[in-house]
């Protein structure tokens, strides 16, 4: 006969180590301040130079004025120490790696003069197809 507590997962699961269960204690969506410098090991105030180096880099604040931070924002700052200590790059070296490797760069805006080139050769292109248009349909009218 079928034992069904034997097919029972939660009880022949062998047991948690405590990193797991830090692991899984530490997947939250935010963190408070705090948890952030326990987790990284970078302090308060260096985080919050951070803040102001790394645009990408922001906290939230609760109603009490409490900082919180995101997932990410955990992830990036343990890369940003990490590229930091071991590559020794500048911060503004690091922040162009960081963009790169969390998708945070953003686009390269074109000159206002380029554009407007550009804009300009679109309209003469334009309008040089309305031309060919309109002697089409004149001939076939005719």
């Amino acid at each position: 006969m079928l034992n069904i507590a034997s097919l029972n997962p939660v009880k022949n699961a062998t047991p948690e180590t405590s990193s797991q269960k830090e692991t899984k204690a530490e997947a939250k969506l935010f963190y408070k301040m705090d948890e952030v410098v326990r987790l990284t090991g970078v302090d308060k105030q260096t985080i919050e130079a951070w803040e102001k180096e790394f645009p990408f880099l922001t906290s939230g604040v609760t109603g009490t004025g409490q900082k919180f931070f995101r997932a990410q924002d955990v992830d990036i700052i343990r890369r940003i120490k990490e590229v930091l200590a071991t590559e020794k790059l500048t911060l503004a070296g690091a922040r162009r790696k960081i963009e790169v490797e969390f998708g945070l760069a953003k686009p390269l805006a074109a000159p206002p003069e380029k554009m407007r080139q550009t804009l300009l050769l679109i309209r003469d292109e334009l309008e040089e197809m309305l031309e060919r248009l309109a002697g089409r349909s004149a001939g076939k009218k005719g």
